[in-house]
């Protein structure tokens, strides 16, 4: 969800693999997957598509689950308007200040919607922790959206809180460790995200250090399911070394075209294990379903663009050209359903049920 992308990125990753011979990553204090683990788990999965989720009410991840504002109704409703096309997994955004807010509450809304989630058929990828957007939050009521802005309320975690307060990073040990203790087992989750886009927001290698730490918590709470957190720049070497030496499945976003895309497919398929694209999919980037959809498919590559339903994070709006007056732009950035359930392109719906009816 890179608020700024320079070109290229993640085009050829050749000289990362390079890079990453040259000194040795480090790794996290617990053991990972092996590659053998790793494949027999994705193979049981079949062929993951969906997309980050966030419910058209919700401005972010604190609006999505506090309790004055956490809308089951919605939630199940556009859920099934995803499982109609047949998705099948979700990618979804924590907050440790919701967490810490409510702890028990906040589980109890986590469940609640994953309970939603299975009964659409739909697995769930969640996130930790994010670099991206406004680095100051609070708990409580949201900002209103920015007309015509995208992603004008999203907000980082812990952004720069960990930076003005290390002590913090207790707090965060405690949630990260909470979360996993309550949901580690659980067969509804496919796989926890554990930092979303380290090092964006300018942060750059300042990030290590909770990178290490939250993959350090989680093998010591010793969930399940796969852990994995997503190369997203190439010019974060150190992070993005640490990443894929971590992760038991390698996660990635690329919002390129097709044949910049396939460059970093053949470059981290030389790590020998499982592929997610977790980020895909913006329009006016060249990066479109019919291009890039079937390509995963064919290469059994999961495949989760960015947005569902046009709502208040306003990401039908491209990073860098907002509309002022919030009139609807000629072209959808991301984003595949009006907030009534009608598609903004029927014939994107259209492919991707035919891509998914013999799943």
């Amino acid at each position: 969800m890179e608020q700024m992308r320079t070109p290229a990125i993640l085009i050829v990753l050749f000289l990362f693999l390079i890079a990453c011979t040259e000194k040795p990553a480090k790794t996290s204090s617990a053991e990972k997957w092996s590659a053998e683990k790793a494949k027999s788990w994705y193979a049981e999965q079949g062929w993951l598509r969906g997309s980050n989720f966030q419910p058209s009410t919700a401005i972010n991840q604190l609006e999505m689950f506090q309790a004055e504002t956490f809308d089951p109704g919605t939630i199940d409703r556009e859920l099934g308007w995803a499982a109609g096309t047949g998705m099948n997994v979700m990618r979804v955004y924590l907050h440790h200040a919701a967490w810490g807010a409510d702890p028990e509450g906040f589980k109890e809304r986590m469940d609640q919607y994953l309970s939603i989630a299975e009964r659409q058929g739909i697995k769930t990828m969640f996130v930790f922790f994010d670099d991206c957007w406004r680095m100051e939050y609070s708990v409580g009521k949201q900002p209103d959206p920015i007309p015509g802005t995208h992603n004008s309320g999203w907000v980082q975690d812990p952004g720069s809180l960990i930076h003005r307060d290390p002590s913090i990073v207790f707090a965060l040990e405690k949630y990260v460790k909470d979360v996993l203790g309550r949901f580690g087992k659980d067969k509804r989750i496919l796989i926890w995200d554990l930092y979303n886009e380290p090092g964006n927001s300018g942060w750059g290698n300042r990030s290590m250090p909770l990178l290490e730490k939250v993959f350090e918590w989680a093998r010591e709470a010793g969930p399940e399911q796969p852990l994995t957190s997503g190369v997203w720049n190439l010019s974060l070497s150190e992070l993005n070394r640490f990443q894929i030496e971590n992760s038991d499945i390698i996660s990635y976003h690329n919002y390129e075209t097709m044949n910049r895309h396939q460059a970093a497919i053949d470059t981290l398929q030389q790590y020998g294990r499982p592929l997610i694209c977790s980020e895909y999919m913006a329009r006016t980037n060249g990066s479109t379903f019919q291009d890039v959809m079937p390509e995963l498919k064919r290469q059994n590559i999961a495949a989760i663009n960015w947005g569902l339903v046009s709502g208040k994070t306003n990401t039908i709006y491209a990073w860098n050209t907002p509309i002022a007056d919030g009139s609807e732009p000629e072209t959808w950035f991301h984003d595949i359903f009006r907030n009534n359930g009608t598609p903004y392109r029927t014939e994107e719906v259209e492919l991707i049920r035919s891509l998914t009816k013999d799943q």
